[in-house]
């Protein structure tokens, strides 16, 4: 089962990811460590012990439909009012509107815990979270002091509708259509698939925002409105009026997170009578809706690479519990009676620590976002901030969800067997997994956004400049002297150079027109950078323990990662400057 690992959570955020030092600061105004700590601590309580016990039946029940209504698995409803009269909805939420308007970083850390506990169950709050930030950022007064409020209680859910089945990554294609009224209001017409929570029994509104495209609105992705279209309609004075022109059509049957209904919505059919098509309101201005909507898919890339984390961690759990109570063979140098734990053989401990690595490392990479996002808003060099949290985005949302499933898939192998058979419970993470590097931008377009928009932030300055502060974690390893780094210090400053090469390469490709050959290498750059990341992150957690005269732990795994894991760079670096042109001349094979 499950358990929140609070205490190094709190080590990451504080140490690794720099929240120390900002409270210290006073950057969080009054926030001080004793209630970040018991933050984390209650979160951490109420993820293991109330989420993480529905896991299993929302899995094998899934959310389901019920005379054409949508039901979530059995006690989710429940645990959802829970939840939201703990107060979790609206940790960063503007306190006008009833928020508490904390820090990111421990939003974040909160929703690790949640989706440790459960995937699907966290799902919904992390969409509404993402919609009020997107309706706090470009709604309207009247829209904000209509809908906010219970949006940040979670009284009401929210979703994003952008998908259509010919509209997947390319948005500049959808069909959704808005008809201006005369009263200000428009009507929506359309079809939106992979609707996450899209329509359930757990709240008693659901507001949806939907992109749909004018009549006379330019072609491509700048004809795009976004529009808040609420499953039923509100009255003046806070009430809930009829029943709005848009309904749930079908549930997605799916590889994994089987207790978040996936739905088919479909707007301004008639279903309820009346006149045909769903009022909405339109966020932001008209043809604008996409810019709108990035408020809202930022937020959520980051949420998923915290998916990411959160499945790993949960993963790695539940494999090194069963290697330490399994037993078979007798592992080299064993000395006791009988077989030995799984976990002494050296492959079976080699898997483990690797999912180790991968889990300390996308976490600090994701909290190291987050804080770079607070500090956007907090510091007085908001530019660079806006920039570093700009570039480590797309690598927090790929290197983390991309290492849940590979942690995932090493917890069903530590298995054996036992892994394939879904009554242990390991299958669940990676089926649950396999879905993060697909939604909220595929992890390919994670890395072309990385290479192409983020890189050249200030002519390259943000990135070199981050690869500098990179350089100076391995240099104070170097200086520490401590044994129990081994070859750390070198096989960073490898792994940095082997990054801060390719780095160089795809900035000078991209400025002499090459474009196709820095694409080529996007993904296995992303990867690059996030080992590189993880190498380092590790390390700075290992001096900054040490201090205390402990740090054996952190030291020895930041060692495992030198020297088992980073020697990947080398390899990475190759494919980035030397593969494109196997790359087009492959192509042949695909045509």
């Amino acid at each position: 089962m499950y358990k929140a690992p609070v205490e190094e959570i709190a080590f990451t955020l504080k140490h690794v990811a720099d929240m120390g030092e900002a409270l210290s600061n006073g950057l969080f105004g009054d926030l001080g460590e004793d209630l970040v700590d018991a933050i984390l601590s209650e979160a951490g309580r109420f993820a293991t012990e109330e989420v993480a016990p529905l896991a299993d039946i929302g899995d094998r029940q899934g959310a389901r439909m019920v005379d054409g209504e949508v039901r979530l698995p059995d006690g989710w409803r429940d645990l959802y009012r829970s939840w939201i009269a703990g107060g979790w909805n609206g940790l960063t939420a503007p306190a006008a509107f009833g928020g508490q308007a904390l820090p990111n970083m421990l939003n974040v850390a909160a929703l690790e815990m949640w989706n440790s506990g459960s995937m699907a169950f966290a799902l919904a709050p992390t969409l509404t979270m993402g919609a009020i930030e997107a309706v706090s950022a470009h709604g309207s007064a009247a829209l904000k002091d209509k809908y906010l409020a219970k949006m940040v209680s979670g009284e009401w859910t929210a979703t994003m509708n952008l998908t259509e089945p010919h509209a997947g990554s390319d948005l500049g294609v959808l069909k959704a259509r808005a008809e201006r009224l005369p009263d200000g209001t428009y009507r929506i017409f359309g079809q939106k698939i992979f609707i996450t929570w899209g329509e359930h029994d757990a709240a008693d509104n659901i507001i949806h925002l939907v992109l749909a495209r004018l009549p006379d609105a330019p072609a491509g992705t700048r004809g795009i409105s976004l529009f808040l279209v609420p499953k039923f309609l509100v009255n003046d004075d806070g009430s809930l009026g009829a029943r709005n022109d848009l309904f749930c059509h079908s549930l997605e049957h799916k590889l994994g997170i089987h207790g978040s209904p996936t739905c088919t919505m479909i707007y301004g059919d008639g279903r309820f009578g009346g006149e045909k098509g769903a009022i909405g309101w339109l966020v932001g201005e008209e043809n604008k809706g996409l810019a709108c909507m990035f408020t809202m898919m930022n937020n959520a890339r980051l949420a998923v690479g915290m998916q990411g984390v959160a499945i790993s961690e949960a993963a790695t759990q539940k494999a090194l519990a069963y290697a330490r109570e399994r037993t078979q063979g007798r592992a080299p140098g064993s000395t006791g009676a009988g077989m030995s734990p799984i976990v002494e053989h050296p492959d079976v401990a080699r898997m483990l620590l690797t999912m180790k690595a991968l889990t300390q490392g996308s976490r600090a990479i994701s909290y190291a976002c987050a804080h770079a996002i607070d500090m956007s808003r907090l510091a007085g060099d908001s530019r660079h901030w806006q920039e570093r949290a700009a570039l480590l985005t797309p690598i927090a949302k790929s290197f983390s969800t991309d290492a849940g499933v590979e942690v995932a898939s090493l917890g069903i192998q530590v298995h054996g067997g036992m892994g394939f058979i879904e009554e242990t419970g390991a299958a669940r993470y990676l089926r649950d997994a396999r879905i993060a590097p697909i939604y909220e931008g595929t992890n390919g377009i994670q890395a072309i956004d990385l290479v192409t928009r983020k890189l050249p932030l200030s002519g390259g300055d943000q990135v070199m400049g981050f690869i500098a502060e990179l350089k100076a974690i391995a240099e104070a390893v170097s200086r520490s002297n401590l044994d129990g780094f081994g070859e750390t210090a070198a096989r960073l400053d490898t792994a940095i150079s082997d990054l801060e090469e390719t780095t160089a390469w795809l900035l000078a490709a991209l400025a002499d027109g090459r474009a196709p050959e820095a694409l080529a290498g996007a993904t296995p750059y992303q990867r690059l950078f996030g080992l590189v990341l993880t190498g380092c992150y590790l390390a700075k957690g290992g001096l900054a323990e040490s201090g205390d005269g402990k740090g054996e732990g952190r030291i020895a795994l930041c060692r495992f990662t030198a020297e088992n894991l980073l020697a990947e760079t080398a390899a990475l670096r190759d494919r980035v400057v030397n593969g494109a042109a196997s790359l087009a001349a492959a192509r042949i094979l695909l045509a």
